[in-house]
């Protein structure tokens, strides 16, 4: 059995019960996450992709106002998030010909309250379905897969980079 200990778990009150966490005592800091993933495709789709061939149009130019979008909008679907003043989010993407795979790589920065991680988790999270969407006549067996954390920054917290990564 797992034992909730409410004071690790902020999103729990004393009884349990989910709570959205009060940043209002906490300082104004400058704070970005970094997160990344992949999605790993067949040779037609990669080279679709990278020919700029996709019959629905630019595949990485939509994905990455997708992924911008949803960075600004992760409150709206992630229970207990902050709605966040984000001030940047940058998408980019890595051609990886080896794995036949597309990198997201989601950049976030705000001076808040609290961290934007999932704003930035959220964003390469949007950015990949929407290369699956742009591509799936071509191929309905892509992968999205390894999305996580490589940073993030600021905060009461501390910094934390993903060892992996480094």
């Amino acid at each position: 059995m797992c034992k909730v200990m409410s004071d690790k778990l902020t999103h729990f009150d004393e009884q349990g019960k989910a709570i959205m966490v009060d940043v209002s005592n906490k300082n104004t800091t400058s704070r970005a996450a970094v997160a990344c993933g992949r999605i790993l495709v067949n040779k037609a789709v990669y080279e679709a992709i990278e020919s700029g061939t996709v019959a629905k149009g630019d595949v990485l130019g939509v994905a990455r106002i997708a992924g911008i979008m949803a960075a600004k909008r992760t409150h709206e679907i992630i229970p207990l998030c902050h709605p966040l003043p984000i001030s940047s989010c940058k998408i980019d993407f890595n051609m990886l010909p080896k794995e036949c795979a597309v990198e997201a790589i989601a950049t976030v920065k705000v001076t808040g309250l609290t961290g934007v991680e999932m704003e930035a988790l959220h964003s390469v999270s949007v950015a990949l379905l929407t290369i699956y969407d742009m591509c799936k006549a071509i191929d309905k067996r892509m992968e999205i897969t390894n999305i996580h954390l490589v940073s993030k920054t600021g905060g009461k917290s501390g910094d934390f980079f993903n060892n992996d990564e480094l």
